[in-house]
């Protein structure tokens, strides 16, 4: 789950990280009192959930507190690279001397920590790791030792840089790791750290990405928890009723339970020249209410022709699952043709429930997928 730009700064400053001075707003007497306040140079900043707003001009630099609350007429309510903007970060406009970058993100293939660090800060990291990789420093932690401040000198050391200026860095890097850890982060990055012309060191921009699986350990953002930015509407409804759901690009409705289940379901369709138009999980245990629920979401997609449901019966029950499939017909006002594979605890009774409904069952995936793919021809 991505956090606001406001937001990660709050908790980098609670950590001791200095940021610029300035505060949040979405009315423009707001951002005039804040610019006011600070009386010098002004940052706005679009809080909005994607990177390189300021190319897409999601961020204006004004001079005084009138040229801010011009700006901001201007970018209230404007939709920068498809979001809306409602919040403006008005920050002071910091004199800068270096532009650094600091970050600890998880490298999903060596399944630990990386911490990077780089002298060339400003730019997307991309770029300067194609163009110039020597520019950038990494070290994995080993995280039953941790991340210790010789570990983070030690990585500093390729930089010319005086030794009061790497062991602020070197602190700096220390403690992204400590926030990475305390709030299950996948990403906390900042980008520009720069030192000013006074020699301070402070986080000019800051992102920082939580684990979706730990949120429920950080109450201060669990209503946000089910709101993604590249969520498709079904997707983040489904976030909200707890459904491992995913759009795809196809027309045949795919339901499964277990994940592996469901993917090669998706593969086997995809074989007999179906395209897949979803991925849904009902997960183990087979709950009427939530078998229920998941069907009806995927029969509101527009593009789905056909449903496939396909499970495996050990600790689900085939029967528990055929009563939901007929409550969610009764219930929806949307009939789309539909195939079942059902095999398992309670197959019998199954069965039975599904054909007193008129619903065909098989007790083979290849039969299943040959059927759905014959309703959907027809």
């Amino acid at each position: 789950m991505k956090i606001f730009e406001f937001e990660a700064k709050n908790i980098l400053k609670k950590y001791g990280i200095s940021v610029p001075k300035g505060n949040i707003a979405s009315k423009l007497d707001e951002v005039e009192t804040i610019a006011t306040q600070i009386g010098k140079p002004i940052a706005l900043k679009s809080q909005i959930l994607v990177s390189s707003r300021g190319k897409a001009g999601g961020i204006k630099f004004v001079n005084d507190a009138r040229g801010a609350k011009e700006a901001a007429s201007n970018l209230f309510g404007s939709t920068i690279k498809g979001c809306q903007v409602d919040h403006l970060l008005v920050e002071e406009k910091l004199d800068i001397a270096a532009q650094l970058y600091a970050s600890v993100a998880i490298d999903r293939q060596a399944r630990a920590y990386i911490v990077l660090a780089s002298t060339s800060g400003g730019v997307d990291i991309e770029e300067v790791a194609k163009a110039s990789p020597e520019k950038i420093s990494r070290h994995w932690v080993d995280i039953t030792a941790g991340f210790s401040k010789v570990d983070a000198v030690g990585m500093l050391g390729r930089f010319s840089l005086d030794k009061d200026d790497a062991a602020t860095f070197a602190d700096t890097l220390g403690i992204l790791y400590r926030v990475a850890i305390d709030y299950d982060a996948e990403l906390v990055e900042i980008n520009p750290l720069v030192k000013t012309s006074s020699g301070e060191f402070t986080a000019v921009d800051a992102r920082i990405i939580l684990d979706d699986n730990a949120v429920f350990r950080h109450p201060e953002f669990k209503d946000r928890s089910f709101l993604r930015l590249d969520d498709t509407p079904r997707e983040a409804e489904a976030r909200k009723q707890n459904l491992a759901y995913v759009d795809l690009d196809g027309d045949i409705g795919i339901i499964g339970n277990g994940a592996g289940l469901v993917m090669a379901t998706i593969d086997l369709v995809g074989l007999f020249g179906g395209r897949p138009g979803n991925f849904l999980d009902l997960g183990g245990g087979g709950q009427t209410e939530i078998t229920k629920r998941g069907i009806m979401l995927v029969l509101t997609k527009p593009e789905t022709k056909v449903v496939l449901i396909n499970i495996l019966g050990g600790i689900t029950r085939c029967d528990v699952v055929a009563e939901a499939i007929v409550q969610a017909l009764n219930e929806s006002s949307i009939r789309k043709p539909m195939a079942v594979r059902l095999i398992g605890t309670n197959e019998e009774r199954g069965v039975q429930i599904l054909r007193q409904a008129g619903i065909n069952s098989y007790h083979s995936m290849e039969e299943a997928i040959e059927e759905v793919l014959r309703l959907k021809a027809g």
